[in-house]
Parts: structure tokens; C-alpha cells; sequence
């Protein structure tokens, strides 16, 4: 499973801000959450909005469970979005966009095309969320299980050198609680996964993932995290050897 997938064919850019220098080079981050969108330009600051419709009376949320639900909207949402900047963006950039682990190959089409046409870029890379997670958290190179908790996603993911080994997720998310009861469910939904993972036989790169795993949270002065490592391993952190 590649962790970064570069579009098959360049997009095609148009003059979309005839205001920006051809020359400016331009790369673009953008997340698209089911709770809010965020976006990256270079030399711009970072923007992020609820992921939701701009009606007043009834808005909607327009990505469920990592999924677009409304294309059109979607793209006027990231249209007032870029309006922000007061110097528009430019065509032909590299844009990096995240996406779920796992995700559809019918979801990557449909944000390709979305995204070719607001942007007009030169080039669209997807990085799964489990790897631009390690790479925000400043994790080291290197065999890692990673834990991503979202609104209406959780993933857990084997990262080996450059790539996604082997991936889990559940369609459950910190939106899905009800408050102010403990997040028990998410906990057992984490341990699952993991689970779930370790019986894979292709999870070969599980092993070593787990120990460094175990010793971070051994480390970790955090309750949950310590509640969390004694239901994955049977024991707590603070008692081994």
C-alpha cells in the first residue's frame, strides 16, 4: 500500500488567478476533515473551517465518515475558502492532500476531479492520514502503529519506511460520544483494530511496531494512555521489567 499515490496524469492548469505572478512557486496542504477542512498554501497562513454547507437555516456536513457528500458544495466551500487570501493562489501548484487509510479508489477519483478543478494544480499527491500524522508528530524514520482518532474516523496503521504496511479503520469517531461519557467505546474500538491487526499474517512489520509501541507508552505519565497500553498488552507499563 503506497503511502503517497501521484495522480496518473498531470492536471491540466487554467488561468484561474491571472493576479498571481506566473513565476511564484506554490505547494498545497489541504485536509479535508470531517470536521473541518484546513489548508496550507506556502507563504500564506493556514486556514481551517467547520466542513459543513454555507446555508444558515440547515447546514450540512459535506464529508461523512471520510467520504464527499456533496461534490459541488464541497467545492464551493474551498472556493470562499481561497478567497481569503489576499493574494490569490496560482495555478500549476503542487498540491499534497490527505486521505484515509483504505480509502476507495471511487473517493480518490472524485477528490481528484474536485480538486483539479478548484486548484488547477501541476501535480496531486494523496498522503494517507496515518502517515502525514507520524510525519506532523515528528516521528523517526522507521517501523511505527499509529493511532489516528478523528471525528467520525478512527484508523490505526503500520508504517514501514515510506508506506502504510497494513491499516485498520472503523467508521467511529470522537463525534459519536456522547457527552460526558468516557471514551470507553473508542478505547475498545483502538484495541480492536489492533487486534484485528495482529492476527493478519501480513502484518509482519506488527512485531516490531509493537515493542516501540509498548515503550512509548511505557513512558507515557498519562492515565489513559496506561489504561489503554494494559488492555492492549494484558499488563500495565508500570509494572514490567
Amino acid at each position: 500500500m503506497n503511502t503517497i499515490d501521484q495522480v496518473g496524469e498531470r492536471a491540466r492548469p487554467r488561468d484561474m488567478n491571472p493576479k498571481a505572478p506566473a513565476t511564484e512557486p506554490a505547494a498545497v496542504g489541504l485536509d479535508l476533515g470531517s470536521a473541518y477542512t484546513r489548508i496550507w498554501v506556502s507563504g500564506r497562513p493556514m486556514l481551517h473551517v467547520p466542513t459543513i454547507s454555507a446555508s444558515l437555516t440547515n447546514p450540512v456536513s459535506l464529508i461523512r465518515r471520510g467520504r464527499i457528500t456533496d461534490a459541488s458544495e464541497m467545492q464551493a466551500l474551498l472556493e470562499r475558502l481561497l478567497r481569503r487570501y489576499r493574494r490569490p493562489v496560482p495555478a500549476g501548484a503542487v498540491l499534497v492532500a490527505c486521505r484515509p487509510v483504505l480509502s476507495e479508489a471511487e473517493d480518490d477519483r472524485t477528490v481528484r476531479r474536485l480538486l483539479a478543478e478548484v486548484f488547477a494544480p501541476s501535480r496531486i499527491l494523496f498522503i494517507d492520514t496515518a502517515r502525514a500524522a507520524a510525519v506532523g508528530a515528528g516521528a523517526a524514520p522507521g517501523v511505527q502503529m499509529v493511532v489516528d482518532v478523528g471525528a467520525q474516523l478512527t484508523e490505526v496503521a503500520i508504517l514501514a519506511g515510506a508506506g502504510v504496511a497494513a491499516a485498520r479503520r472503523a467508521e467511529l469517531g470522537t463525534n459519536d460520544l456522547i457527552r460526558p461519557s468516557p471514551p470507553d467505546v473508542l478505547v475498545d474500538t483502538v484495541v480492536g483494530l489492533i487486534d484485528d491487526l495482529r492476527r493478519d499474517p501480513d502484518s509482519r512489520a506488527l512485531a516490531m511496531a509493537w515493542h516501540a509501541y509498548f515503550d512509548l507508552l511505557q513512558r507515557a505519565n498519562d492515565h489513559a494512555a496506561r489504561d489503554l497500553a494494559a488492555a492492549i498488552f494484558g499488563r500495565s507499563p508500570r509494572n514490567s521489567s
